[in-house]
């Protein structure tokens, strides 16, 4: 079967694999569209902390069902998409129902091969039907599930001031869910291409660029009393610590992406405002399903999302050229 594996930082090739035998309680899947996220970009450039090469990337995917166990839950020739993070089941997140958080958890595409090859054998558990979706919708779920969880942990409710930084996919996704909730969302980031499209395309009508004028924008959207769900999506230490100023008394921040720094804030400020900080990992099942019906309802403007389609066969050679352009980019998805 056909895979691509990056043999190292910046190398990415095209080879054959041997197809995967299923084995007992999985669900062999061939593999129909695979989106890139950050996550991979990172992978190829040598930034990812949590993984050793070589690895076959790949963790937003759509499939159809091949062979699964007699009497199982899944149908053969059915659309489905990967929940990629496999938890171990018995540790203390797992006891806790918290498996996105798993003390072992295993994610497609990093510590383990992910779903960039024709055929993929997982833990039926991991799988999740897709009804009423098509194949790059299906392969959407993932990336805005994170952003779904990540509401769900700030818990955002109707008529809060949310801020989120960054408007790459997971910020778009992020604000996208806050907005449903009913909050009255900002969206900032360095980029103004990416901004642009967020406004124009996707419909988050308030952005800002990063730079001077910034904080007396935040000021008048929030009456200069800050903001009360600050969103981080930056992957950018700098960027995590200015947002601590950004959130109001009693207000909550949380941390969606992640960084290899040890970030710093001022705890005076931190305790005089009686701040929340919060944490936001991967996502969990019921993230999927909630995404999986928003999109079929309509609620997800999955079209505007999606900014590029593409081979999988191309991949070695559209990955350099998407990462030199990132304010075109917001979803890109390939086919097998």
């Amino acid at each position: 079967m056909k895979t691509l594996v990056c043999e190292k930082p910046f190398s990415l090739q095209l080879g054959n694999q041997p197809r995967p035998e299923r084995k007992p309680g999985e669900a062999l899947i061939r593999i129909r569209r695979v989106g890139l996220c950050g996550t991979d970009f990172h992978i190829f450039s040598g930034n990812q902390p949590f993984l050793s090469y070589p690895r076959v990337m790949g963790h937003e995917l759509a499939g159809e069902i091949v062979e699964t166990d007699t009497g199982s839950r899944l149908t053969v020739g059915e659309l489905v998409t990967i929940n990629p993070y496999l938890p171990c089941g018995h540790c203390v997140a797992c006891r806790k129902n918290k498996p996105n958080a798993c003390v072992n958890i295993r994610v497609m595409g990093v510590h383990v091969d992910g779903g960039m090859t024709e055929f993929v054998s997982v833990p039926e558990k991991a799988v999740v039907p897709v009804p009423g979706l098509t194949p790059d919708q299906a392969a959407m779920v993932e990336f805005l599930s994170i952003g779904a969880h990540a509401v769900r942990r700030g818990h955002v409710v109707e008529d809060e001031r949310v801020l989120v930084v960054g408007a790459g996919p997971i910020g778009v996704a992020t604000a996208l869910f806050a907005q449903l909730a009913g909050a009255e969302v900002s969206l900032i980031d360095t980029n103004a291409g990416r901004l642009d499209y967020a406004r124009k395309a996707i419909g988050l009508e308030h952005t800002a660029l990063v730079g001077d004028g910034l904080e007396d924008w935040l000021t008048g959207r929030t009456n200069g009393e800050g903001c009360d769900a600050v969103f981080d999506a930056t992957g950018n230490a700098r960027a995590i610590e200015q947002g601590f100023a950004r959130v109001a008394h009693g207000g909550r921040y949380v941390l969606v992406s992640v960084v290899k720094d040890t970030i710093s804030f001022a705890d005076p400020e931190f305790h005089k405002r009686e701040m929340t900080l919060i944490g936001s990992r991967n996502a969990t099942r019921h993230d999927f399903q909630l995404v999986i019906d928003l999109i079929r309802d309509g609620a997800i403007p999955t079209a505007a999302l999606q900014t590029h389609a593409f081979a999988m066969e191309d991949l070695p050679r559209v990955v350099p050229e998407l990462m030199a352009d990132p304010g075109s980019v917001l979803k890109a998805i390939g086919s097998f």
